[in-house]
């Protein structure tokens, strides 16, 4: 992946926090290890999944600074701009690309549901603060703002911005951009159950959560579906649907941690408000990672990829 191309498999990695709620800076160093020895094309650090909101600026940047001598220049890391203010987002841009961050995935400011021209001009000053390559995060779900295919018209003339992380929900979005830009932005898929329908309707990309616990499968898939090969793409899919759907919902944190905990021995803590899943919803995640591993898929099967 050269910079300014965000093809590929984009890990949203998780911030692996002591039980005392602290960074575990180790953690993240083997998170992007183990991330970049599975193939994946690039990290994204700090971002919803990594628990954005409770990390302070000066967090953010250590984990950052962790990340980029971790990858040591074999793929690029980013990170997540997902601030109260403008100010606040331009200076985080600011500093992390003096620490070798290679591009930013950029949300509307958090708290204030601001309007179009507000939302523009926020990208806008955080896009003239760095140098950096942008990814466009659009979450209206989560967030309540959309990012509309007009407003990425009229955002178009900004070189920097070069991809958008597609969450809105409805793959109906994904024509609906493509008809409105052309292929001006690299379109990625941040919705783990509709990666794959969303990489055939024309996503390049996929900004994965569960691919924290399998990313042999998650770059597989992704593999196989810009191969053509969407019927054994769609083998493994299928195979890991129930994971994916682990990536939905208010405690998607908890539940990917929990998920990543079973599978490879990390750490589940999330840092308060969020709290344990309840033993119900423990029991619920538990029983679906069981039975994934259990009918794990041999990807051997698929030949070199």
């Amino acid at each position: 992946m050269q910079k300014s191309d965000f093809r590929g498999v984009l890990p949203a990695i998780t911030t692996k926090l002591t039980e005392d709620e602290n960074v575990d800076f180790a953690g993240v160093a083997a998170d992007v290890e183990f991330q970049l020895s599975a193939g994946v094309d690039a990290i994204i650090a700090c971002g919803s999944l990594g628990e954005a909101s409770t990390l302070t600026a000066a967090e953010k940047l250590d984990i950052a600074r962790v990340a980029v001598e971790a990858a040591a220049g074999r793929k690029p890391v980013l990170l997540t701009i997902a601030e109260d203010s403008t100010r606040a987002g331009a200076r985080l841009a600011a500093d992390a690309e003096k620490l070798g961050v290679e591009g930013l995935m950029v949300l509307p400011a958090m708290r204030y549901l601001a309007d179009d021209r507000e939302v523009m001009a926020h990208y806008q000053t955080v896009a003239a603060a760095s140098s950096l390559p942008i990814i466009i995060y659009n979450n209206p779900l989560a967030y309540g703002i959309n990012v509309s295919p007009q407003m990425l018209a009229e955002m178009a003339d900004e070189p920097k911005f070069v991809a958008v992380k597609e969450s809105t929900g409805d793959t109906r979005r994904i024509n609906e951009t493509l008809r409105a830009v052309g292929d001006r932005y690299q379109l990625l898929t941040g919705v783990d159950d509709l990666a794959l329908e969303s990489l055939i309707l024309g996503c390049s990309g996929w900004i994965a959560g569960l691919v924290d616990a399998f990313p042999h499968e998650t770059v597989a898939i992704y593999r196989l579906a810009v191969a053509g090969r969407i019927a054994e793409a769609l083998e493994i899919y299928r195979w890991f649907l129930p994971l994916l759907h682990m990536d939905i919902g208010p405690r998607f944190v908890q539940n990917i941690k929990l998920v990543e905990h079973l599978v490879r021995g990390t750490s589940p803590v999330t840092r308060a408000p969020r709290l344990p899943l309840s033993a119900v919803d423990a029991a619920h995640v538990r029983a679906i990672t069981e039975e994934g591993l259990r009918t794990r898929p041999d990807l051997s099967k698929y030949g070199p990829l």
